[in-house]
Parts: C-alpha cells; structure tokens; sequence
C-alpha cells in the first residue's frame, strides 16, 4: 500500500544483496514462492499455509550459501500437521512425477531442436561469447528478427510457450545439458522482449538465472524506448502521449520491426483513450489502425528485406498518430470535446441515414445536447441507475425533437445518439 511500484522493486534488490542493510521482511502473501535469496536463513510462519505453497515458503531458506549449514524455520501457527501432509503428498506422486518428468525432457529437446531451424540465420554466438554489450545486442537482433514476419514471430512465440511449460516440469533434470540450459534462457529473453513489445509485462523472467534477467531488463530500455515502455507502469500517469519527444526517440531506433511494434502500441494506447473521449471519431481511427497493422502482418520474407517497405509502415503510423494529434486539438466552432463529439456523430449519422441538416443549427444542436446529458449525468453513480438512464434519453429525444433532428423517423439514430452519450460520461466521470 505504501510506495510506487519501482520504489518496491527497489526493496526487492535491496533484500537480496547480501551486503545490504536490510535483514528482516515481513511479507503477506509475497516472496513466498520463486523468491531466491541463497543466504537467507530464518522464515518465521504465522499463517496457515498448505500443499506446495508450504513446500515452496519454507524452501525460502534451504538454498546453500557460504557460511550458512543450514536453515531455520520458525513456526508460530503450527504447521507440522500440514508438513506431514504435504510430505506424504510428494512422496506418494513421485512416481508419477519421474514419468511426468522424462516426458517433458523430450518435449523440450524436441522445442529447441525446432527452434534451432527457425534460427539457423540467425547468429546467435554473441550472446553466448561476447562481452555484456554484445550479449545485449544480440538479444534486441534476435528479438527483431523473430519479427521479420507476421507468421515467424507466432511460430517463435507458441514454441517458446510450449518450451517453457515443459521446461517448469524438468528443470531441476540433469538430462538438460548446461548448454541447453543456455539456450532456453536465450530463448525466454527474446520471447520476453517480443511479449513486452506487443502486450505488456513481459513473462519468464522467474526462469532465467540473474544475468539474464538484468541483460532482458537492459535490452527493453535500449534503443531510446526505455520511455515507452514506462507506458504500462504506474510511472506513466501524465504523460503526454502525443509529446514530440516520444517520437524523437522512437526515431532514433534502428531496428524498423521493433521501431514499428513500439508505435503501434503508442498508437493502439492513443487511440483507445481518444475513443473513451469521441466515439464516432475514435471508431474511425481504429479502422485505419487495423488496416496498417494488417499490411503490415501480411508483408511476405522477400519484402521484408526492402528498408523502404518497412520505413514506409513507420511513416503512415506516424502520420496517423498526428492526424489523431490535429484532430484531438480541432474543436471547429465547439467548446469542448464533449459538444466536438456529439458534432460528429450527429454529422456522421446524416451522411449514414442519407438526409441533409444545415451546419449552423448542427453546432447549435450539438451544445444543447451536452447540456442536456451533463444534467442528466451530474450523479457519479448515474451509469448504475436505470432511473436516471430513463431520464436521460427522454431528455435527448426531447431537444432533438425540439431541433428537428432527425428529420426521418429511424430508432438507430437515437440508439447512437444514446451510446455516445454515455459513453463519455462513463469515462469522463
């Protein structure tokens, strides 16, 4: 509750650096499972805690470490009952578990052998031998090219999500080589990369070893898209999407399939919030997105090469995002975003319904409109409550019929008259 999310990450760090101040943590629910920290020797337990959560929360402390013979679990709730249920449990199924395990082994040696074909082009040596920069290099080369196409980085993806569920099985195998190890890792980090480019938090970072996890944590800030990527973090609030500096940096990237895939998620972003603004506009901008992204998904291998192809789907983004720029700061004759949106659909359904109204009385009719729902909407909980909903589209169709609009009798016009108004209200409240 206390603190940003980076400020906790920072406690994180902190309690695993054996030379760090802070010795004791007290937790709920947290650093209990896949949390290493190999010199940590005491847990105390004063909740209930069952099955594998109990075998992975005292496991916290049987990690080696130099100087340290053993750990120490201090158990204030009493959890034998549960430890011999838990043990007997284990035992039970180990049997069942070594089949599991030999199973999965195959599935991952058959995982990296077909992700060895999709990357026999690729040079992937200087991860494995070249110093901490040419590593990291390596990764961001690796990560665009799983993107060289649309089909590439989804077969790349699915293998790497069937590896790691088979991997989580085995991993304590030594049927896994050192160097197959190596290369899962490898793998996972590229694959996170990708997923933080085109979804969000990227995933596998439990299951790669600490430098691997650093070197990931670097290549998703270099490049100049280290800001970008802030734009799912708590870090993000109030900052402006449409910032020149924004694109600046993204300009600066000089690998095009990662350049292209960071301003699609600023776009897609832009484009959401716009649409929680102005739906009829909102709905218009993400029909141009979805046609760019989808040429940009069905570009083929022999065009990919082309330095101009891809530049060019950089430009019609960027010219995309302006124009989502210009016409979020184009109020026309309007006073606010509110009446500008109602001017357009009210515009819109005209040229949809195929009837004419003259411009002067459609500015007219736009302000009376938001008049009409910011009365009718002034509660916060007004979206829950079916009686001020009622209220709300007598009062609409009321002033339309009061302005003559629609001039033709057709039910869709006010139905979509009715779903801009509360879609505004909705996210504006």
């Amino acid at each position: 509750m206390l603190g940003t999310q980076e400020y906790r990450k920072e406690l994180d760090r902190q309690f695993k650096n054996p030379k760090s101040n802070f010795k004791i943590a007290i937790v709920v629910d947290m650093w209990l499972t896949g949390f290493d920290v190999p010199f940590l020797d005491t847990i105390y337990i004063d909740k209930p805690v069952q099955r594998h959560n109990l075998i992975q929360t005292i496991s916290r402390v049987n990690r080696k470490f130099e100087g340290k013979d053993k750990g120490l679990v201090v158990d204030y709730i009493g959890i034998k009952k549960q430890m011999n249920l838990a043990l007997a449990h284990y035992n039970k199924a180990d049997q069942q578990n070594i089949e599991e395990i030999a199973q999965s082994v195959v599935v991952v040696k058959d995982h990296l052998d077909l992700l060895g074909k999709i990357f026999h082009p690729f040079d992937s040596k200087p991860y494995f031998d070249g110093s901490p920069l040419e590593q990291l290099n390596c990764l961001n080369m690796a990560a665009e090219f799983v993107q060289l196409t649309d089909k590439i980085e989804k077969r790349f993806m699915a293998l790497v999500k069937r590896l790691k569920a088979a991997y989580d099985i085995c991993s304590g195998s030594e049927s896994i080589t050192h160097n197959e190890r190596d290369l899962i890792h490898f793998y996972l980090a590229v694959r996170s990369i990708v997923f933080k480019l085109t979804r969000g938090h990227a995933p596998d970072i439990a299951q790669m070893n600490a430098r691997v996890r650093e070197m990931v944590a670097e290549a998703l800030k270099a490049d100049g898209v280290e800001e970008v990527f802030k734009l799912d973090d708590e870090s993000a609030e109030g900052v402006d999407l449409f910032d020149d500096d924004y694109l600046a940096k993204i300009e600066k990237i000089k690998l095009p399939n990662t350049k292209i895939k960071l301003l699609q998620k600023l776009l897609a972003k832009a484009i959401e919030d716009f649409r929680k603004v102005n739906r009829t506009k909102g709905i218009e901008f993400s029909d141009k997105f979805r046609a760019l992204v989808d040429k940009y998904n069905e570009r083929k291998e022999d065009s990919v090469l082309v330095s101009n192809v891809l530049e060019d789907f950089s430009t019609e983004i960027i010219d995309l995002i302006k124009a989502l720029k210009d016409e979020k700061g184009d109020l026309g004759d309007m006073d606010s975003l509110e009446e500008k949106a109602f001017y357009d659909i009210l515009k819109k359904l005209a040229t949809k319904y195929d009837f004419t109204y003259p411009e002067d009385k459609l500015v007219e009719l736009s302000k009376a409109v938001r008049e009409v729902v910011d009365d009718k909407a002034k509660y916060t909980d007004w979206s829950e409550r079916d009686d001020i909903k009622a209220e709300l589209k007598v009062g609409l169709i009321l002033v339309l019929a009061k302005h003559g609009y629609p001039p033709v009798d057709r039910d869709e016009v006010y139905k979509e008259i009715f779903e801009q108004a509360e879609n505004f209200k909705r996210y504006s409240a």
